[in-house]
């Protein structure tokens, strides 16, 4: 069974920084491909960032230059660098790991307010 455990959320300002950890347990995680999602209230949820089992990256164009995704497969953990941060981006963020089957965290709340 895979398991997915985020944290690394809270309260920060706008322009702030935040970094969220991902640690997955079973499966094969370097054949992962690694991904953060969001959801803000009354949307639905979003892509935010992915990276490949090779380290290539993607990114949705509203995090662009502000965040960053990284994954350390001995660790079997992979990070969300957020930098910049504007009221916008408060939401519950989500880990994702997909291998023939997707798995999803729990999920930590991110807050940017003054």
């Amino acid at each position: 069974q895979v398991q997915l455990v985020e944290s690394g959320g809270g309260l920060v300002q706008p322009g702030g920084s935040l970094r969220l950890s991902c640690v997955v347990s079973g499966g094969i995680f370097r054949l992962n491909v690694m991904g953060w999602h969001r959801q803000a209230p009354g949307k639905e949820r979003e892509l935010v960032a992915t990276i490949s089992p090779g380290g290539s990256t993607n990114y949705a164009d509203s995090v662009k230059g502000r965040f960053t995704i990284t994954r350390d497969n001995v660790q079997k953990t992979v990070y969300l660098e957020m930098s910049s941060l504007k009221p916008e981006d408060t939401a519950v963020y989500y880990c994702r790991a997909s291998y023939l089957t997707t798995y999803w965290g729990q999920g930590t709340q991110v807050t940017v307010s003054s």
